[in-house]
């Protein structure tokens, strides 16, 4: 008895005990952590282009998934570019809970393959609710946009006004639409042209229609046909340049938004290498477009967009402000020479350069149903559905030479998402993912040699040469 108790009180076996029960502690604390991360994980991106993060516009997309969304990859095992697309797709997964994925290897599991007719390697199937869509490339823009193709119920339509002499969206010339074109189509639209002389109305599948700079202005009957889609709930994109299109003006007028009979100049443009009137714009208005928008965008040969005061059933407001530098010029001939202020003349900046508006058609003064069309497309606007209509005072911006310009894609873009009511999307795009790499001087290029590879192991074996010889004495 006397032995048990003394094994038992014996310094060892307290110290063991101890032991034994620290680690079991700590063990316990590590398992705890695990299991609260499998849960509870957060990422952090230091990289200086936030490489690993997904833009907001993907961000927001996956928070607003109310369906489940899967991603299956067939890829080889070990296969070149496999880890890039599951370092992908697991940021996806961080996002959303609705969004899963996995890796099928065709050479074990053919009949997978075969069922989603996927016949070469390095594949990638979105699905959602029996709607696939199939991608080749590892990347964010592909894969938003498979997964807002197999969500969206249906395709929404954009048209292109066309017989005035507006922007040509399939031209390749620097005046032509072509790359806007492309990018309205990346964010999974149908993209068509629309003849309105010949039609007897604006086809009921119009989510939005858009008029690109006319050169000639629209005949009257066109005009009402505008006029009565607008009552319908419909959405408008209107780009309209300096000296055109009056009849485009006095229907804007209705609506609460004065186009001026002018251009506008600005002295900042010089620093940037340009002409003066490429006005920058760097002031937007608080709405859904401009939200977080924080990019320049550049408008050559523009006009003010002004806004008058609301009416009923209309809310409108300014959008876009060029500088204090810039003015708005009355002398249309000046303005193509050497144009300079003229004080009580001219008005000094900010000049709105574009503008929104919010229309209630039930609310308007002396609004009647239109009696154009008895029957009703199942894709025309509903019932009660409020129009919306963006001014802008200029077409260029979005042409090809300066769509890529600063931020004119994406306030383009962001323009098209709020008219089809997509304010979800709205965001800046995707960046390109670019190498930064690291110059260093001679002097710097040594440090850095020396100090890990030389200094550092030096030290290492000096403190344990030190170590030894004193355990020896």
């Amino acid at each position: 008895m006397k032995t048990l108790r003394e094994f038992f009180t014996a310094r060892s076996i307290k110290y063991g005990t101890n032991v034994t029960v620290m680690v079991m502690f700590v063990l316990g604390i590590l398992l705890l952590v695990g299991i609260i991360s499998t849960r509870h994980s957060y990422r952090f991106d230091l990289t200086a282009n936030k490489r690993y993060t997904l833009s907001e516009q993907s961000r927001k997309l996956l928070k607003s998934l109310d369906q489940e969304v899967k991603a299956i990859g067939f890829y080889r095992e070990g296969q070149a570019g496999k880890e890039v697309m599951d370092d992908l797709l697991k940021q996806y997964t961080y996002y959303s809970p609705l969004f899963t994925y996995e890796f099928i290897d065709p050479d074990r599991d053919p009949g997978k393959a075969k069922t989603y007719e996927v016949t070469t390697y390095g594949m990638t199937v979105i699905e959602s609710r029996g709607r696939r869509q199939t991608l080749s490339l590892a990347d964010e823009e592909p894969v938003t946009n498979a997964i807002l193709k197999v969500i969206r119920e249906k395709k929404k339509i954009v048209y292109f006004l066309k017989g005035h002499g507006e922007k040509d969206m399939t031209s390749v010339q620097k005046e032509g639409y072509s790359q806007a074109r492309a990018a309205i189509e990346k964010e999974n639209y149908d993209v068509k042209e629309l003849l309105l002389l010949r039609e007897e109305g604006i086809p009921g599948d119009a989510t939005i229609v858009i008029i690109a700079g006319p050169q000639t202005d629209l005949l009257p009957g066109e005009i009402d046909l505008l006029r009565q889609f607008i009552q319908q709930g419909g959405k408008v994109l209107i780009m309209i340049d300096p000296e055109t299109s009056p009849a485009l003006v006095a229907l804007l007028a209705e609506y609460g938004v004065e186009v001026g009979n002018n251009v506008i100049v600005d002295e900042l443009s010089r620093f940037f290498g340009a002409s003066k009137l490429i006005p920058v714009v760097s002031q937007y208005q608080s709405h859904p477009i401009t939200q977080n928008f924080t990019l320049a965008s550049f408008f050559p040969l523009a006009r003010s967009v002004e806004v008058k005061q609301n009416a009923d059933g209309i809310t409108s407001q300014p959008l876009a402000f060029t500088g204090q530098s810039s003015w708005a010029e009355s002398d249309l001939e000046s303005a193509k020479g050497s144009p300079t202020f003229q004080e009580g003349v001219d008005k000094r900046g900010p000049i709105p350069v574009a503008a929104v508006v919010t229309i209630d058609p039930a609310k308007l003064h002396g609004h009647e149903e239109s009696p154009a069309k008895e029957e009703k497309q199942d894709d025309a606007p509903e019932k009660g559905a409020k129009a919306r209509l963006v001014v802008f005072g200029d077409s260029d911006f979005a042409n090809n030479t300066y769509l890529d310009l600063s931020g004119n894609r994406d306030l383009l873009l962001n323009t098209i998402s709020w008219l089809a009511e997509e304010e979800t999307l709205i965001a800046i795009r995707p960046k390109e993912r670019k190498s930064q790499p690291i110059l260093l001087t001679a002097s710097q290029a040594k440090v850095i040699f020396w100090f890990p590879v030389i200094i550092l192991p030096a030290i290492v074996i000096g403190v344990g040469t030190f170590v030894c010889s004193q355990r020896r004495r």
